[in-house]
C-alpha cells in the first residue's frame, strides 16, 4: 500500500462497475484488467478486450479514468486498451485448425446478386481498420470477383513450402483469381473444388490472423460442405436485400449453416434504401425492413442495413472499397459499424465456448 492509501484491491474494486455490454459482466472478472501499476499518486492499468474493432472501447476507457480519479489519494491517471482475438470455435477430429488463424468467419448468401463479395471485402477492410489482423480467402471458385474489388493484380508466390498470400488495402488475400488466366472458366466438380479450398486452407501461409473472412459462393452448395468438413469455422455471416425472392433464399442459407453446424454470427441487409442526392427523399428500392424481420424470426442477430449508394459501386470495380475510400459516409460507416457488431458476436461466441470448454 502506498503512502496516500492506494493500493491494487482498492483499484480493481473500483473498476468493478464497468460492465462488458455484450457478456454483461464486469471487467475485473472477465480478467480484462491484465495490469495495475501505482506509483505515488499515479494509477496505470491495462485493460484488454476481446477484439481491436469492440464499439464501447473508448467509453470504457472515459469511465475507467473516471471511477479512477475519485479513488482518495489518486492525482493521476493513465488507462491503455489493448486487445487479444479469443478463438470462438474448437478444433475436433476430423477438423484441425489453420495454424496462427483465430477465428474463421463465412460470409455466405442464398442466391447471387446482394452483394455478398462487396460485404465480404468491405468487411475485411473494416475489421482490418480497427486494428485487426485479417486474411481474406475467395471462395466463389466460380466467379473469384475479390482481386477485382481490392484492385489487386498479382501472382501469387510461396516461400518455398506454402503459398504466401497478397496484401491489400492492410489485409492478405488468397484468391483463384491470381491463378487463371483473364476470362478463363473454372470448370470443375464438386471433388475438385473440395480439392482447392483444402489447398487454400493447409498449403497457404497465412500467418497470424485474428479473422480469416470468406467470401463463400451463393447457395447451399459444395463449398459450404467443404468448409463445414475441413475446419472448424466461428461463424457464418448472411447477406440478403428486403425483396421478398432474396429473404426466401436466405432462410435456406441460414437453415443449411445451422445443419452443417456452424453458428450463424448474423443477417446484414445490403440495398436497404437509396437516398437521393438530390432531395434527400429515401426510397425503399427492394422493400423495407425484410432483413431485420427476417433475423427477428430466425432468433439470430442482425448486424446492419447498407444503403445503396453509387460510390460502393465505383470502389467496387475500381479495386477501393467504400470503407477505405469514404470511411465517414453514411454506407461507409454503416459497414464499419457492422464490422463492429460482427467481432462482438465472435467474442461472445468465444466466450461461451471458454466456458463450455471441459476442465483438463
Amino acid at each position: 500500500m502506498s503512502q496516500q492509501g492506494i493500493d491494487e484491491s482498492a483499484v480493481l474494486e473500483a473498476l468493478k462497475v464497468i460492465q462488458d455490454p455484450d457478456l454483461h459482466r464486469d471487467i475485473v472478472s472477465l480478467g480484462f484488467v491484465k495490469q495495475v501499476s501505482i506509483d505515488g499518486e499515479m494509477v496505470s492499468v491495462v485493460i484488454e478486450l476481446t477484439t481491436p474493432a469492440c464499439p464501447v472501447k473508448d467509453q470504457m476507457r472515459d469511465q475507467a479514468e473516471t471511477v479512477l480519479r475519485q479513488l482518495p489519494g489518486v492525482e493521476k491517471v493513465h488507462v491503455e486498451m489493448t486487445a487479444n482475438v479469443r478463438s470462438a470455435s474448437s478444433p475436433d477430429e476430423g477438423r484441425a485448425a489453420i495454424p496462427g488463424v483465430r477465428n474463421i468467419i463465412a460470409v455466405g448468401a442464398g442466391k447471387g446478386g446482394v452483394g455478398k463479395t462487396t460485404v465480404s471485402v468491405n468487411l475485411a477492410c473494416a475489421l482490418a481498420r480497427h486494428g485487426s489482423r485479417v486474411g481474406l480467402l475467395d471462395g466463389d471458385v466460380y466467379g473469384p470477383n475479390v482481386p477485382i474489388m481490392l484492385g489487386a493484380q498479382t501472382q501469387l508466390e510461396t516461400d518455398g513450402q506454402k503459398i504466401v498470400p497478397a496484401e491489400c488495402h492492410g489485409i492478405r488475400v488468397v484468391s483463384i483469381g491470381f491463378l487463371t488466366q483473364d476470362e478463363s472458366p473454372v470448370i470443375w466438380r464438386g471433388p475438385m473444388l473440395h480439392g482447392v479450398i483444402q489447398q487454400f486452407f493447409r498449403e497457404v501461409n497465412w500467418g497470424e490472423l485474428d479473422y480469416l473472412v470468406i467470401d463463400m459462393p451463393p447457395g447451399t452448395g459444395d463449398v459450404a460442405l467443404s468448409l463445414s468438413q475441413t475446419v472448424p469455422v466461428s461463424g457464418a455471416v448472411t447477406v440478403t436485400t428486403p425483396q421478398k425472392v432474396s429473404l426466401a433464399d436466405t432462410r435456406r442459407a441460414i437453415r443449411m449453416y445451422q445443419k452443417l453446424n456452424i453458428p450463424v454470427l448474423g443477417l446484414l441487409e445490403n440495398m436497404s434504401h437509396f437516398i437521393c442526392p438530390s432531395c434527400s427523399h429515401e426510397s425503399d428500392i427492394f422493400g423495407k425492413g425484410g432483413g431485420e424481420s427476417l433475423a427477428e424470426q430466425m432468433e439470430i442477430p442482425f448486424l446492419g442495413k447498407i444503403p445503396l449508394y453509387e460510390p460502393i459501386r465505383v470502389g467496387g470495380d475500381s479495386g477501393t472499397p467504400i470503407v477505405v475510400a469514404e470511411p465517414e459516409c453514411p454506407a461507409g460507416q454503416s459497414l464499419i459499424d457492422a464490422a463492429a457488431r460482427l467481432a462482438a458476436q465472435v467474442s461472445i461466441a468465444s466466450y461461451q465456448t471458454s466456458v463450455d470448454a471441459p476442465v483438463a
